[in-house]
């Protein structure tokens, strides 16, 4: 008798920025200290899903405390 493993899917958050020294930085919301980067957006991304799954095989999928609901930018005047 062989076992089907069911697959699932889930959603996270990653908010992507870039470096002083050019390279694409990606920080997963939802799981922390999860982050990765890469030289550009398509390897990111692969990369990101590479960190994500590592994350989960060794620590699991972390309790959801909260939603995430938006990003803003705030520009404010300086003196």
């Amino acid at each position: 008798m062989s076992t089907i493993k069911e697959s699932m899917t889930q959603k996270f958050t990653v908010i992507v920025e870039q470096g002083e020294d050019g390279y694409l930085i990606s920080e997963v919301i939802e799981l922390p200290g999860c982050h990765t980067q890469a030289k550009n957006y398509d390897e990111l991304m692969e990369r990101t899903k590479e960190a994500i799954e590592l994350y989960l095989e060794v620590k699991g999928a972390p309790e959801v405390r909260s939603k995430f609901l938006s990003l803003q930018q705030v520009e404010v005047e300086v003196a």
